[in-house]
């Protein structure tokens, strides 16, 4: 036997590495970077809050920008509403201002505007129908003329008279076409009652004398008396 060989069965002594696996080689060989095998669900949790930040920014945002249009539509509305309660306010364009002594007939019920006496009627509330004559004179001023029917109960004159301006006489009438009735120079508004809301409306609107020839005179300076036979300061103004 030469020195080569070996007993049968045995192996030759070699200090060769125990034999593997490429492919596990290759996988030992590859680098392991921190963080690439990160799990989905911690990636999602550190994007949220600023996915949460962004759509609160664009909420903010969006409020913003709609607020005004809101707002406009807002008004809109109320303006259309108004506009739709006052809807009835009939108006004429009355450029006769003659003052006469005269018994007059007027074309609206109660007048609103024409010719008239020289002395107008003091402001506030009469507890019998006035002379319209006199009446007139102080439409002339710019003054508020609301009119009743003479059955109205004591509770509802007393809130017509809560909402009377102080550049205003209150009345009662006979055979008004409405139970109330609210004039001024060249407007006029049928209303259902002392609680008709339409009230208010007209007076914001028309209660400040805008229609009127001679506006902020007033009914200051009139007479008392509701029939105007007597001479007051307002003669021949």
């Amino acid at each position: 036997m030469s020195d080569t060989e070996t007993p049968d069965g045995a192996h030759p002594d070699s200090h060769s590495e125990p034999h593997s696996d490429p492919g596990e080689q290759a996988y030992a060989a590859a680098p392991v970077f921190e963080g690439a095998t990160e799990p989905v669900e911690e990636r999602h949790s550190r994007r949220l809050p600023l996915v949460l930040a962004s759509v609160a920014a664009a909420l903010v945002l969006g409020a913003a920008l709609a607020a005004p249009l809101v707002d406009r539509a807002l008004r809109g509305e109320e303006q259309a509403q108004r506009a739709l309660d006052l809807s009835l306010v009939e108006t004429w364009d009355v450029t006769d201002r003659r003052h006469t002594d005269d018994d007059l007939t007027y074309p609206q019920d109660p007048p609103a505007g024409g010719a008239h006496h020289p002395v107008w009627l003091a402001c506030g509330v009469y507890d019998e129908p006035v002379r319209e004559e006199n009446a007139v004179h102080d439409l002339e001023h710019g003054t508020v003329w609301i009119t009743h029917d003479p059955g109205l109960s004591d509770d509802d004159v007393d809130a017509l008279a809560a909402q009377l301006p102080d550049n205003g006489i209150l009345s009662p009438r006979e055979d008004l076409p409405s139970p109330v009735v609210v004039t001024v120079w060249g407007a006029q508004l049928r209303l259902d009652g002392a609680d008709d809301e339409r009230l208010g409306l007209f007076l914001e609107e028309y209660g400040d004398g805008q229609t009127a020839p001679e506006i902020g005179v007033s009914c200051r300076g009139g007479t008392p008396d509701p029939g105007g036979a007597l001479p007051g300061e307002g003669t021949n103004a």
